[in-house]
């Protein structure tokens, strides 16, 4: 069973979602994939897991790395989860690029080679946002790409993460033909 409960964040409202192992979901409400991973049948209900993941917010929005860790229980696919746990060891006011996750997951696979563009798809099915911290990821030339909460709640949170760099840009659609 998934419980879920609501938090209102400086960026917006967000749920949160847990069963008794481990947080399930997070998302900015509205959010790319919204909710796509709780189950049909939940219940709102404010349990010990819950109660600590509003207080691991609350001390990542008032601008301090969070001193302890939510339990978290990955729903996605196994290469997902891979991803996943790579990104939780990114830290706070570091990032990362798809590149080079990418690497880090050849090496375990013991492959020459693994795909941006997959670790990309990947970490855009994140259902847990901020704690699992694909907003830490950037393209290879810096570029603030792939935020399942908008590209304007990524900068704002590695602004708070004080890792927000003048040299990050928003790559521009091209509007030729």
């Amino acid at each position: 069973m998934q419980y879920t409960s609501q938090y209102q964040s400086p960026l917006g409202d967000m749920l949160i979602a847990a069963n008794d192992i481990g947080v399930t979901g997070l998302w900015f409400v509205g959010q790319k994939y919204f909710a796509y991973s709780l189950d049909k049948e939940s219940e709102e209900k404010e349990t010990a897991i819950l109660q600590d993941t509003k207080k691991w917010l609350d001390m990542y929005f008032s601008g301090k790395e969070p001193s302890f860790k939510i339990p978290l229980q990955f729903t996605g696919t196994d290469f997902q989860n891979e991803v996943w746990k790579i990104l939780c060891d990114i830290p706070y006011g570091q990032t990362m690029t798809y590149g080079e996750i990418a690497t880090i997951l050849a090496k375990k696979k013991s492959l020459n080679k693994m795909s941006a563009q997959a670790v990309g798809g990947a970490v855009g099915k994140n259902g847990i946002t901020i704690i699992i911290p694909c907003h830490r990821v950037v393209g290879s030339n810096g570029s603030l790409t792939g935020y399942a909460g908008g590209i304007s709640k990524k900068i704002e949170l590695l602004k708070l993460e004080k890792g927000y760099k003048d040299t990050f840009f928003i790559p521009q659609k091209s509007t030729a033909i």
